[in-house]
């Protein structure tokens, strides 16, 4: 299964054509979304950066996105400050419940 990965200095990346496909990009791996409903989107902070403080700010909002492999690893998925997606240690982020308001702007903006 690691086949598909590749390790670089701001976590594990997916390879492109690992890549899956883009409606179910923005699923949590917090957990999935029930049978007929839309993923949400779903946010975190960052409170730890060891190894990574080229890429992971602490105390800011990071954006988290579906991962199978990585919720099976303790892991998440998340955009980071080169603004691609990369797997981090669970352990390094707290899961925020934004207002709907926050939300939009967010997606907005994205």
């Amino acid at each position: 299964m690691l086949r598909f990965l590749t390790r670089n200095f701001t976590g594990i990346k997916r390879m492109a054509s690992a890549r899956k496909k883009p409606s179910s990009r923005n699923q949590s791996t917090f957990g999935k979304p029930k049978a007929g409903l839309k993923a949400e989107r779903h946010y975190v902070i960052c409170i730890r950066n060891d190894d990574y403080a080229a890429s992971l700010e602490l105390k800011k909002l990071y954006e988290v996105l579906d991962d199978e492999f990585g919720a099976n690893h303790q892991m998440i998925r998340v955009i980071d400050e080169s603004g691609e997606d990369y797997l981090y240690p669970g352990s390094y982020f707290v899961r925020v419940d934004l207002p709907a308001s926050v939300e939009r702007t967010l997606r907005k903006i994205a």
